[in-house]
């Protein structure tokens, strides 16, 4: 075929694509007046998970899967508009990596708040003035954010959803790297770089900032500077990237989880939450996670922090592969609570894949 028939292929193919994206459009209307008179949520994590599986069984390329995700999660955004616009929540402001982890879950066709603290974020949830929240809870160089997991303490929301970003960080100027005199970002990023920008730029005054994104803004106003900062904030005030990837450290992912009010049915890949505060005697702890091994349940993570209501006592924070709906877990949340002086249940979602 020669490029005019090629490009008239494409043509009818893109006229093919949106009468079937329209007729999608439709079908999932009809779904969201049917959620509605139920009063079901319009977002349901386990479904749109369950709909990326059967894409990348019958996906045969050449696209990958990670790319057809991607597709597929503007549309399955832009179509749940259609039904209530969703609003959701995070820690400001635009274009941080908070951003990126809610972009990466709810697609840009979401209604977005960036707030000034995490506790602002529970609120406006918790007293549903918005939809869901996304925030941090630990990341694979850090570890745990203390604030959240002190948050989850006092709050009934649920976790519904997670999220695994891969944070990379990048480099931006509107001038080539010979002429950088100045670099922001902020702390934490500057620690994660500090061996590539002794390398590269010795010389640099490094000055911090209170976010990424402001890094970025204020680069693209000053002469001779540079930030740090996520490919979003490049975007968003026309920075080119002069160098990906300057962490020293490659394999730096967070963790992020979303937070609402539903209970989140089970797709066979899922993990859960709880938090425990254990009887105060010897063994507690050990009579408490004996459950799990016996089960052969896989604990992912597990924390204590001051509970906040007794000197010197603590509760836990556990996370485990599989589903509250599934009898085996059941069965060890039951028998575990007996060695328990309270257990409270965050939420069952669908476990999340590392992804670059």
């Amino acid at each position: 075929m020669n490029l005019d028939e090629l490009r008239d292929k494409i043509d009818a193919l893109d006229t093919r694509i949106i009468e079937a994206l329209n007729e999608r459009a439709q079908a999932a209307q009809a779904i969201g007046d049917l959620k509605r008179s139920a009063q079901s949520p319009i977002y349901v994590p386990e479904r749109e998970k369950m709909v990326f599986k059967k894409l990348s069984a019958c996906n045969s390329g050449p696209l990958d899967d990670k790319a057809v995700q991607a597709i597929y999660r503007e549309i399955i955004s832009a179509i749940r508009a259609l039904e209530k616009p969703t609003s959701v929540a995070f820690l400001g402001p635009r274009d941080t990596f908070s951003h990126m982890a809610a972009l990466r879950i709810f697609g840009a066709a979401a209604e977005y708040l960036p707030l000034p603290s995490f506790p602002d974020v529970f609120t406006e949830v918790e007293r549903k003035r918005i939809d869901y929240g996304v925030v941090p809870v630990e990341s694979s160089m850090g570890g745990s954010v203390s604030d959240i997991l002190d948050r989850f303490i006092s709050s009934n929301l649920k976790i519904v959803n997670e999220v695994l970003l891969h944070i990379t960080q990048n480099l931006m100027a509107t001038c080539n790297l010979s002429n950088i005199k100045r670099v922001y970002s902020k702390d934490n990023a500057l620690l994660q770089c500090r061996n590539w920008l002794r390398a590269n730029l010795p010389n640099a005054e490094l000055v911090e900032v209170s976010s990424t994104a402001e890094a970025a803004r204020r680069a693209g106003e000053e002469r001779h500077t540079a930030a740090i900062a996520s490919r979003l904030a490049a975007q968003t005030y026309n920075l080119d990237i002069l160098v990906e990837r300057i962490e020293d450290a490659p394999h730096n992912y967070t963790r992020f989880v979303v937070i609402g009010h539903q209970i989140v049915k089970r797709t066979g890949d899922d993990k859960t939450s709880i938090l425990v505060w254990v009887k105060d005697k010897p063994g507690a702890l050990y009579d408490l996670l004996l459950p799990f091994s016996r089960r052969n349940i896989n604990l992912t993570r597990i924390e204590s922090r001051p509970s906040q209501q007794k000197a010197w006592e603590y509760v836990f924070f556990i996370d485990f592969l599989g589903h509250i709906e599934d009898q085996v877990v059941q069965d060890v949340i039951e028998e575990s609570s007996e060695y328990a002086r309270n257990l409270k249940v965050l939420g069952s979602f669908p476990r999340a894949e590392l992804q670059e």
